[in-house]
């Protein structure tokens, strides 16, 4: 019997459990579009500890684990647009300065055994919720343009393409395209939003 609950992240586990996620879903979503080597020199399972632990620290960027009982299934990294790279240890610029009012979905890993079992829609859906209910008018994410399965999954969320790219340089031989999905909230969703609260 499952025993879901949504944490915020403000632990040390936590912040290994995320960045273990992260380094799964890499390995798994990316093995045809970033060699092997790289994957292994530097997709560590510690590797995104620092950058969780110092997002917690500074309270700018939220870290959110969905677990079943204590076994983490997914989870995301969500706040302000990143206008500079204060979202720490990232591979490149993603800067949108054009949508510095808008929330950014910096992140969002599942597990690869729990790929398609709807634990990604409960964690994308709780992150556009408190966007929203802060005032954001959207939200945004950035995308590899070869990752087919993550985009339908954005697409399902309402997120569109706004044509806006950048490249990420990961060594000379391997360069990859980034896309930009955007989701504006509605008015309705947030009359909804203030409406039940408490």
């Amino acid at each position: 019997m499952e025993q879901l609950q949504i944490v915020d992240a403000c632990r040390e586990q936590h912040f290994r459990d995320m960045s273990l996620l992260h380094a799964l879903g890499w390995r798994a979503a990316y093995r045809d579009s970033i060699p092997a080597d790289y994957m292994a020199r530097e997709i560590t399972d510690e590797r995104w500890v620092p950058v969780f632990r110092q997002n917690y620290g500074e309270g700018r960027y939220h870290g959110l684990l969905l677990y079943n009982g204590e076994q983490p299934l997914c989870c995301a990294t969500y706040g302000p647009a990143r206008v500079d790279q204060s979202a720490g240890d990232t591979i490149c610029d993603f800067s949108s300065p054009d949508l510095a009012a808008w929330g950014e979905l910096v992140s969002l890993y599942a597990h690869p055994d729990c790929w398609g079992q709807g634990y990604g829609s409960v964690v994308m859906e709780e992150v556009l919720r408190r966007l929203s209910a802060a005032g954001y008018p959207g939200c945004f994410l950035y995308v590899l343009r070869e990752n087919d399965r993550a985009r339908r999954f954005y697409e399902k969320h309402g997120f569109t393409w706004d044509g806006h790219s950048l490249v990420v340089t990961l060594t000379p031989d391997t360069i990859l395209t980034d896309l930009r999905y955007c989701k504006t909230f509605s008015p309705l969703h947030h009359t909804d939003i203030i409406n039940n609260k408490g």
